[in-house]
């Protein structure tokens, strides 16, 4: 099992991962920087998008799960975050817009 990162040492990771490959990173919601889960939007910049959040699988293993399957509307996308904010004040909310739809981390995506 590998060490987890501080929630804001990986969004600064992710977000410059994108940028270097050619795609644009943002911080919708800034979190606790020692604290507190972090949620991806894949935007492919078409009204699509993929959300991600993190879990636990086997033995202690973190990967990332589509908790709004495949693809939904970036509608569908924020009402979801909007509950999220509800449970956890200090999650992060990263947005990568590309229209590949990577999601540059690299934890399996379950």
């Amino acid at each position: 099992m590998q060490p987890r990162l501080k929630p804001g040492f990986f969004v600064r990771a992710v977000i410059r991962r994108a940028e270097v490959a050619g795609a644009q990173g943002y911080v919708v919601k800034k979190g606790s920087e020692d604290a507190g889960a972090v949620l991806l939007k894949i935007s492919r910049l078409d009204g699509t998008c993929t959300v991600l959040n993190q879990v636990t699988v086997g033995d202690g293993e973190r990967a990332w799960a589509r908790p709004l399957g495949e693809t939904c509307d970036d509608a569908r996308a924020s009402a979801w975050f909007e509950k999220q904010m509800k449970f956890d004040p200090d999650l992060w909310i990263v947005e990568i817009e590309d229209r590949e739809g990577r999601a540059f981390i690299d934890e399996k995506i379950v």
